[in-house]
């Protein structure tokens, strides 16, 4: 089989079924595992945010959309060149990767086109098994979904019955976007409270006053699209009265893959230093008013 993945996830996905050598052509944003990287690239997004700030970016996306515009460039004559036989996207967000509708008019003839959609962690596990069935190595997926349950169900095991910390996760800086889809429920496992979000649903703007308002005990930045050190940088700005920390966004809370089991893992720690074991991943704690009182 030929696969063509618009969808970073579903690239993750593939790859760790054992198939990526049936990956003939991916997005520009699909970067994990790093043997995805060099195979050809069928969409690109329009807006370079390396040159934006988080704000240039978001004005650009709002103004895209209103005028319904993609943000999705796709290179219909190389996926026709590719001949997939499967295409796989999304239609959950169209900020994150090229939806269905968009491929319309670049489907070759004979291509099958899937959509994986999850909003939760149960609906991502069950992604994992879809695509692993579709894929004719369905016993692969459910070890896959196996593993990533297990990951999360040992975290939240660890924390179990510790008070709540008071969370907010933000999934871009300016302007704050709280919390969506399966990252509340991810932040609940890890033994918190998210103080704005809306588990299974889209994340929303909000703005700092509002989110301070709700006291939150630490806020968590992982803005979607960005590894920790450009989320660092990106929030160096912020002033906040409360510690703060920034994250991989793009590796383990914005992508509905079985790494989202890591970040888990991650948050549970964050929250709970004393009951959970630090699982290694990369965050960059950020300068606050309280960690200037205390002299850090």
């Amino acid at each position: 089989m030929r696969i063509c993945s618009l969808l970073p996830s579903a690239t993750e996905v593939i790859a760790e079924l054992g198939l990526v050598d049936a990956l003939v052509g991916v997005s520009e944003e699909c970067r994990w595992p790093e043997v995805v990287v060099g195979k050809p690239v069928v969409t690109a997004a329009r807006i370079g945010p390396a040159e934006l700030s988080s704000l240039e970016i978001d004005e650009a996306v709002r103004a895209s959309l209103r005028e319904g515009g993609s943000l999705y460039a796709v290179d219909a004559e190389l996926i026709e060149e590719l001949a997939p036989d499967l295409i796989v996207t999304q239609d959950l967000c169209a900020v994150c990767a090229v939806s269905s509708g968009e491929l319309a008019s670049a489907c070759p003839a004979g291509a099958e086109l899937m959509s994986l959609d999850p909003r939760t962690l149960g609906e991502v596990e069950r992604s994992v098994r879809v695509l692993a069935a579709r894929l004719r190595v369905p016993e692969r997926g459910e070890e896959l979904a196996a593993r990533m349950r297990a990951t999360i169900t040992a975290a939240a095991a660890s924390v179990h019955g510790l008070l709540r910390r008071r969370v907010f996760f933000a999934e871009w800086i300016e302007p704050p976007f709280c919390a969506g889809h399966w990252l509340p429920e991810m932040i609940e496992l890890a033994g918190g409270e998210d103080v704005l979000g809306r588990a299974g649903q889209p994340s929303q703007s909000t703005t700092w006053d509002e989110v301070l308002a709700r006291e939150p005990e630490l806020v968590v930045v992982g803005p979607c699209g960005f590894g920790v050190e450009e989320a660092a940088e990106r929030a160096a700005g912020l002033d906040l009265p409360c510690p703060a920390i920034a994250v991989d966004g793009d590796s383990y809370y914005s992508r509905p893959a079985p790494r989202l089991a890591e970040g888990v893992r991650q948050l549970a720690h964050l929250l709970h230093p004393e009951a959970a074991a630090d699982p290694g991943l990369p965050a960059i704690r950020l300068r606050s008013r309280a960690a200037a009182r205390a002299g850090g």
